[in-house]
């Protein structure tokens, strides 16, 4: 199934998932990381990711990079959210990213980065039919969705990230009360116009995600119990604690609040205004606590990873074999009859398989006949006539994952061959291959035109052979109606394989009551 690394470049950390899609289309964490880089610090007041933070971000996004390729992680999905988005130097900081890791990393709005917290959470709590406020509090911005089960009905980024309000408003520690003031009312405003029309009554629960939120709830905890967190998902967290915590560290020095149980020292100058936000939230919404998440944006893009790529999903799980589902992939965007396709390869491998005797070729070369049996039409999207040399140009021209170059020639000719005519000196493509290669394609091209030729009506009229080998070979062709049209062309088609094998073959039929002809 496929594999997924999720790197979030964020203002304050950077994480990475790695994720395994189920063949339930759910997902399973195999391992986090986390560093609380501060990539962030100074650029909404300088509007520029400073050098140092810039050499911190890449040595952390190329150690994190390198880590997910080390285990097999080639799909990695890399986002940035408001640090980048509003640096001025910004795209020089991901084309450095670019250059280092080969990575290229996607910047999200701030409504991109709404709707994938929002994902997160819709898929990991059981939300109402009536509406749920959602708020994540990261350090440049505030995600503010407001939605159900559902959908979501409104959604607003707002500018009132941790770090944010710290640069602009806190320049000192403990603050005065001057500064307090100024960003209550910087917060105030802005939640109450992003709140607009949904009335209190309309929410009936909040949620708070992400990292700010979990710790201010294990000081809390901590402060509470004298004991750590049980448990993060669906812990309740009540407006007078968020109140009480707020008040502390507003009056503490950097020395106080490092000393505070459960307090993240890398959060030890930003949990103060997001605790703000908090209760300031709690205060318009008349609501008591809020609930918290442990899943958001990561999860988010996750969900959002699954819902794009549904269909190659339910492809690996139908066909593990990745080699076998890009040989139907590429017969399914031909326009090939997968019935005519699937047939001829189930009459082409009875060949292989009893005719062993002769050809002493072994699995691999029986899946070099499966995937061009499976292809042999593809032609037939260019044009009818010569679809046999299209199909040869197709196969050679597509990206056929998992095979080299060698075995998609291989494949190419075999699938040529299959009509018309046989391969030649005066044919350039066969000539230059080595002469092992040459009678590989000339044993499986052999089997190939007769399993064609047994189902030239494309109805399946010959269900099964049986093959005996001696001095001619006698191939039974078991049907179900009419097969006069299939035995004709089956015997236009055995030229290559009574040259290959230096016997002639003759064709009877059988019905299900066993009545030879």
């Amino acid at each position: 199934m496929p594999k997924l690394a999720v790197l979030d470049i964020g203002t304050n950390s950077i994480h990475m998932v790695l994720a395994e899609v189920q063949p339930d289309y759910s997902y399973k964490i195999l391992d986090r990381f986390k560093d609380m880089t501060r990539l962030g610090d100074g650029v909404f007041t300088s509007r520029r990711l400073s050098d140092q933070a810039m050499m911190r971000g890449l040595e952390v996004i190329r150690t994190l990079v390198n880590l997910a390729r080390n285990k097999g992680y080639e799909q990695i999905e890399g986002v940035a959210t408001s640090a980048v988005r509003e640096a001025r130097n910004g795209g020089e900081f991901l084309d450095h990213v670019m250059q280092q890791t080969g990575l290229t990393v996607r910047v999200i709005t701030g409504a991109e980065e709404a709707r994938l917290i929002f994902l997160g959470v819709q898929n990991s709590v059981a939300l109402p039919e009536s509406p749920t406020l959602v708020i994540d509090i990261g350090g440049g911005s505030v995600e503010v969705i407001v939605g159900n089960r559902e959908a979501i009905f409104q959604a607003r980024s707002l500018k009132l990230g941790a770090i944010r309000l710290k640069d602009l408003y806190l320049s000192k520690t403990p603050p005065s009360k001057a500064m307090l003031r100024d960003l209550e009312a910087a917060v105030t405003a802005q939640l109450k116009n992003a709140l607009g029309s949904y009335k209190t009554k309309r929410v009936e629960q909040i949620i708070a995600t992400s990292g700010m939120a979990g710790n201010l709830a294990e000081v809390i905890h901590l402060q509470r119990t004298g004991r750590p967190l049980p448990q993060l998902n669906l812990a309740r967290v009540s407006a007078k604690d968020i109140a009480a915590v707020e008040k502390r560290l507003a009056g503490a020095s950097l020395k106080t609040r490092l000393a505070m149980p459960g307090l993240d020292p890398k959060r030890v100058d930003t949990l103060l205004p997001a605790a703000i936000v908090f209760r300031i939230l709690l205060e318009l919404l008349q609501k008591t606590e809020l609930t918290l998440c442990d899943k958001a944006i990561r999860e988010g893009i996750i969900y959002d990873f699954i819902q794009r790529h549904h269909d190659r999903i339910q492809a690996e799980r139908d066909i593990p074999d990745v080699r076998k589902r890009n040989i139907l992939a590429l017969a399914h965007r031909c326009h090939v009859s997968e019935t005519h396709a699937l047939h001829v390869a189930g009459l082409a491998l009875r060949l292989f398989d009893q005719t062993k005797a002769l050809h002493g070729l072994g699995q691999r070369e029986r899946e070099w006949l499966e995937s061009a049996a499976i292809l042999h039409d593809i032609g037939y999207m260019i044009n009818s006539r010569q679809h046999h040399k299209h199909a040869y140009y197709l196969i050679k021209n597509s990206d056929l994952s998992g095979f080299t170059a060698e075995e998609i020639d291989l494949i190419a000719n075999i699938a040529r061959y299959h009509r018309r005519s046989v391969p030649t000196r005066k044919h350039d493509e066969f000539t230059v291959l080595p002469e092992g290669s040459q009678r590989v394609i000339n044993v499986l091209s052999a089997l190939l035109r007769i399993a064609d030729g047994l189902d030239r009506s494309q109805f399946s009229v010959v269900q099964n052979i049986d093959v005996r080998l001696g001095k001619t070979v006698v191939i039974t062709a078991q049907v179900s109606g009419d097969a006069e049209l299939e035995i004709w062309a089956a015997r236009g088609r055995s030229d290559l394989f009574e040259k290959v094998f230096k016997r002639p073959v003759q064709f009877i039929t059988t019905t299900r009551d066993d009545d030879a002809t």
